[in-house]
């Protein structure tokens, strides 16, 4: 993280916040400045070490460490999910059509796909619920990526045994569509006009009108250029796991928030 957007957050956070306003005790003394609070926070999301690892860098001890991550996270949620963590406006899903278009796929808005995070400190009696496969304790992602890696989808939290089928059937991201309040979408393909934007997958994803799957096993030059322009304009959202993962933070059930702000500072970032 460059250092003004470090400052501009504790600014944001120091007026606005109260947890991160400068206090002092009953004999007059100084306690933790909002530096040392925001320091505290953005190590344990950038190294994803515990609490407990931060208590000689910054002077603060695990408890008081643990909160300064909590208020952090709700803090970048509150004051910048309008601005990294939203759904696309119209003026965005116009953008999101020219550039698929100019990609070769007229309608698109992003690429989705699921991905399993290690959990590393799952409770024994829960593994059996989160593992498959590996034996390693996992917990789902589901995430919508554009092609300058912008996740304006996130779905997070789900066990490791469910596949993607199984997150789709509990996901969010057509709530909009099923209860009437999404942007309208116009574009044509072959003169005739469709009304409702796609999302390129894989071949997990049912044979929905949203949802546009590569060829398997492609016969004939016109199948095999359409599988190859499908799989590599769908390596957006790969790259945009391939940039979470690169955090390594610790992820658990409980710490939506602390993924949604994660997601926030790559795209801060970019």
């Amino acid at each position: 993280m460059n250092k003004p957007l470090f400052l501009r957050i504790v600014h944001r956070l120091s007026t606005e916040v109260e947890y991160f306003q400068p206090t002092e005790d009953a004999a007059g003394r100084s306690g933790l400045s909002p530096l040392q609070k925001c320091t505290a926070a953005i190590r344990q999301l950038a190294y994803g070490g515990g609490a407990d690892a931060i208590d000689e860098y910054v002077r603060l001890g695990e408890t008081r460490a643990r909160k300064c991550l909590h208020q952090f996270t709700a803090g970048i949620i509150h004051f910048f999910g309008d601005e990294y963590l939203r759904r696309p406006t119209q003026e965005d899903l116009q953008r999101l059509l020219h550039v698929g278009e100019q990609r070769g796929f007229p309608g698109m808005v992003g690429s989705i796909d699921c991905m399993h995070w290690e959990w590393k400190n799952c409770p024994t009696a829960w593994k059996g619920m989160y593992s498959r496969g590996t034996g390693k304790p996992t917990i789902v992602l589901e995430a919508v990526a554009s092609y300058d890696l912008w996740i304006w989808h996130a779905f997070f939290g789900a066990p490791g045994t469910m596949n993607d089928l199984n997150i789709l059937d509990r996901s969010p991201v057509f709530d909009d569509i099923i209860n009437g309040i999404a942007p309208e979408v116009n574009f044509y393909v072959n003169g005739r006009e469709y009304h409702l934007a796609y999302y390129l997958t894989d071949g997990i994803y049912p044979n929905w009108a949203t949802f546009i799957q590569s060829i398997r096993l492609p016969q004939g030059p016109k199948n095999s250029l359409f599988a190859k322009n499908q799989e590599a304009v769908r390596k957006d959202v790969e790259r945009a796991f391939g940039v979470l993962q690169a955090r390594d933070s610790k992820i658990s059930p409980t710490n939506n928030h602390t993924l949604r702000a994660e997601i926030a500072f790559n795209h801060g970032d970019a």
